[in-house]
């Protein structure tokens, strides 16, 4: 059990004011964590009930401290509090990505009233969040982050094409015509990549299992004389591994039961990915489009298709950030720099040679 201090009989005004940040604070975490172990069963729901518990030691250590200067409950800071508001109503990987992030913010180290346990305390905390962070974004699916990036990928493109076409001073009729073939042209593309590409992994995949003819030639080989083992050597297994597997599988009768993981499924189907690539590449693409879809012309269309594609980057940033770990606001202004770099970079081009031209 950790130490308990004793309250100091007359603190500084200003160590009361910190030491009630900090106790409100470890309430708050210690409300978010189970407010997200309620959304959770088994294993998941132990592990975050248990960080709960641990940041009641921590609210124990400052209101032993305060003695009676603990006062009326304090809320957390607004960071904590805007993070409980999202473990209480959604509590998925993003809240404990951002769960995350807040232990990494832990002033304790450098406290000299927080103990040396407590600020070791927050670091395992992070390293505990994200562990559980990691199992919900391989938990996401793939066409989820497919989802993101092709629309990201079609917001930048067509954005650029239809600034540099404009750029060019040519008829807004015209910018309209080419940012609509832009997103067909981008979206027909990506679609067939992606059907190529899945059929092509499947196909491995088929060429990678082992046959049926194999299988059912186990059972007549002869035990004292036969080259089973060489199968798992050629399969990477050393000559002692690969011996010791093939007189089980010749004991067991199990050989391609277990050698192979059926991943066609979590692959998905050729027609399926180009489906999903198209649509999420069309629903970035169209929104450079739609300034003049609706009849805006010039410097007003280009400037609406601007910010609404900035709005896009910052939230595709946004998520990419809250998947990948990392800095969310840092990677969305990184986003939403690359996508207006590569329109403004056009867009010049699309000057100079309408100029020449």
């Amino acid at each position: 059990m950790p130490t308990v201090p004793d309250a100091r009989p007359d603190p500084d005004p200003r160590d009361i004011k910190r030491w009630r940040r900090y106790l409100a604070d470890e309430r708050a975490e210690a409300a978010v964590y189970r407010d997200l172990a309620g959304r959770r069963t088994g294993e998941e729901r132990e592990i975050l009930l248990a960080l709960a518990e641990a940041e009641g030691r921590h609210e124990a250590h400052w209101r032993a401290l305060l003695g009676e200067h603990v006062g009326k409950p304090m809320p957390g800071d607004i960071r904590t509090r805007i993070l409980g508001f999202l473990a209480r109503r959604f509590g998925s990987v993003f809240v404990l990505a951002l769960a995350q992030r807040a232990e990494t913010r832990s002033p304790y180290p450098n406290d000299a009233d927080a103990t040396a346990s407590m600020g070791a305390d927050e670091k395992i905390h992070e390293e505990v969040v994200r562990a559980l962070a990691t199992r919900g974004r391989n938990r996401l699916s793939g066409t989820f982050r497919a989802a993101v990036f092709g629309a990201n990928d079609g917001l930048v493109s067509n954005l650029a094409l239809v600034l540099g076409i404009s750029g060019s001073g040519v008829s807004n009729q015209i910018v309209l015509l080419t940012g609509m073939a832009g997103l067909l042209a981008g979206a027909l593309s990506m679609g067939a990549g992606e059907y190529v590409s899945v059929r092509s992994q499947r196909e491995l995949l088929e060429a990678s299992t082992p046959g049926a003819d194999a299988r059912d030639a186990v059972g007549l080989l002869d035990v004292d004389a036969n080259e089973l083992a060489l199968v798992y050597r050629a399969r990477g297994m050393t000559a002692e591994e690969a011996e010791v597997r093939a007189a089980d599988v010749l004991k067991h009768n199990n050989f391609g039961t277990t050698e192979v993981e059926d991943t066609h499924e979590s692959v998905g189907t050729g027609l399926g990915a180009a489906a999903a690539s198209f649509c999420f590449f069309a629903s970035g693409a169209i929104i450079p489009v739609l300034p003049y879809l609706f009849g805006l012309e010039g410097v007003t269309a280009l400037i609406v298709a601007s910010v609404l594609v900035g709005i896009a980057l910052l939230s595709t940033g946004i998520v990419v950030g809250l998947l990948s770990g990392g800095p969310p606001f840092k990677r969305a202004l990184r986003q939403l720099a690359i996508g207006y770099g590569a329109a403004a970079a056009t867009y010049l081009l699309g000057m100079l040679f309408g100029t020449s031209l």
